[in-house]
């Protein structure tokens, strides 16, 4: 064995076994190993209020936020630009950008036409492509598996705990980059929302020969994501337009679409309390797509897809 190979062994066991340590230095190795630091360091940010193509976005803490959507991706174009909070975008990283959560977030995205299911940092603002709720890097589209595809129906979850913490690395001053990518391991356990976030490993013994998919870059092992696979439900895609506390004035709202197709009341229990929603269902991202860009474009600024 090279000395270059067993140091990454020793490395990696400390990796799997680090109960202890905190998920920055334990798992991230986000360090260099000539001990310089990450080639990018992005600021906390939750933004005020901004408007693009007419519609109005309202950056907010959401600990709670868990839709469902459409996901795209982002790369080449963007390789090595800034992104929203400062950071330098790497296209094969595993980030994510969203319109209104704070930067950094960390949330799961789970693919639900396939069942993969990913763990990202959310690190910049967009996609601005109306009816598109989270816009990927190149790097975890490919592992949600939807890169050659374009689009996906997902549902995308915020991590509260893990969430917070990077959110407290962040407005001190220290680096979030690469956090996500042991959070993606089976060794990983995510903690209660009130004690500190820590790298947990379900391993009682691990063999130094143990082999652990991996890569180097700038000097620093990152192990590769471990993609969580998930069941396969039937998922239908509907273009929302309004909700109202009346199925009445649902009914009366709905009528005045007609030129826009056939829409129909779907009644939900929110909170003990039925809303109506007025909404238009579709077959296909591409006929979603089509319906959306005719509503916005007719001033229905409010409508959106929905994967339901």
């Amino acid at each position: 064995m090279s000395k270059k190979l067993y140091i990454l062994s020793l490395l990696l066991l400390f990796f799997l076994i680090g109960g202890c340590s905190q998920i920055e230095l334990a798992s991230h190795f986000g360090k260099k190993m000539t001990g310089s630091s990450v080639k990018s360091q992005g600021k906390y940010k939750v933004g005020s209020p901004y408007k693009i193509k007419g519609k109005k976005y309202y950056p907010a803490v959401d600990y709670n936020y868990n839709r469902t959507g459409i996901a795209s991706w982002y790369g080449p174009n963007f390789h090595g630009k800034k992104t929203a909070n400062g950071e330098i975008f790497d296209q094969n990283e595993i980030t994510a950008a969203h319109k209104t959560l704070p930067l950094p977030s960390i949330v799961r995205v789970t693919n639900l036409e396939n069942g993969r299911s990913l763990i990202v940092r959310v690190n910049d603002r967009g996609p601005y492509a109306y009816g598109r709720i989270i816009d990927m890097s190149k790097r975890a589209a490919e592992l949600l598996g939807f890169k050659n595809k374009g689009v996906a129906k997902v549902r995308v979850q915020v991590l509260e705990a893990e969430s917070r913490y990077v959110a407290q690395l962040a407005k001190s001053g220290r680096s979030t980059n690469g956090i996500e990518v042991p959070m993606n391991h089976p060794s990983y356990k995510s903690p209660n929302v009130s004690s500190n976030v820590k790298y947990v490993s379900n391993n009682k013994a691990v063999s130094h020969k143990q082999y652990i998919p991996g890569h180097i870059k700038n000097g620093a092992f990152y192990p590769d994501p471990v993609i969580s696979e998930f069941p396969v439900k039937t998922q239908n895609i509907f273009v929302q337009v309004g909700a109202f506390s009346t199925r009445e004035s649902a009914m009366n709202y709905a009528s005045s679409l007609d030129k826009f197709g056939r829409a129909q009341i779907y009644p939900i229990i929110i909170n003990d309390k039925e809303y109506f929603r007025v909404r238009f269902p579709t077959t296909s991202v591409s006929i979603a797509d089509s319906l959306l860009k005719k509503l916005v474009d007719n001033g229905y600024k409010n409508a959106l897809i929905i994967v339901d």
